[in-house]
């Protein structure tokens, strides 16, 4: 029995991906914002609607983003935003 070759497709799409050094985790929350990003999958708004009530009752700073659509890439614009406006950032993944 031949087993067929099995062909893997990079997600990012990126034909030649930058290697990039992990970031530190930051220290604590206290004084920066926490950007939730919301990929368009189902439910993604209700976990970030629970997560963003538990941060705020501890004092973090949040700031919501979406994607148009789950079958698109983010924005650049989005990027962006999310850039220039958050320390740390939430991706609501599902299913």
């Amino acid at each position: 029995m031949s087993i067929a070759p099995v062909t893997l497709h990079d997600p990012t799409s990126e034909a030649a991906p930058a290697s990039r050094p992990r970031r530190p985790p930051l220290p604590t929350l206290h004084g920066r914002t926490v950007a939730l990003f919301d990929i368009g999958k189902s439910r993604a708004g209700e976990f970030l609607d629970h997560l963003e009530a538990r941060l705020c009752a501890r004092g973090v700073t949040t700031a919501r983003f979406a994607k148009p659509t789950n079958a698109k890439p983010a924005t650049a614009a989005i990027l962006a935003d999310i850039a220039s406006g958050a320390d740390a950032v939430v991706e609501a993944l599902a299913d």
